[in-house]
């Protein structure tokens, strides 16, 4: 099945956020406890989260 443009450039946006998510891990090491957990209560709250939206993925095509 040919991609469309629209699935290339939302899969371009997944690599985005892929390459972010590594800038993050990478930066992990060097923070403190407190940044480290402000960044992950950040990360939880944030709508639509990476888990949501897989879900509604998945949801989707079933």
């Amino acid at each position: 099945m040919a991609a469309t443009g629209e699935l290339i450039r939302l899969m371009n946006y997944v690599d985005d956020i892929s390459t972010t998510l590594r800038r993050i891990v990478a930066t992990i090491p060097m923070m403190d406890d407190e940044e480290r957990k402000r960044l992950s209560d950040y990360m939880r709250k944030v709508e639509p989260n990476y888990a949501s939206v897989l879900e509604r993925l998945e949801k989707a095509s079933k």
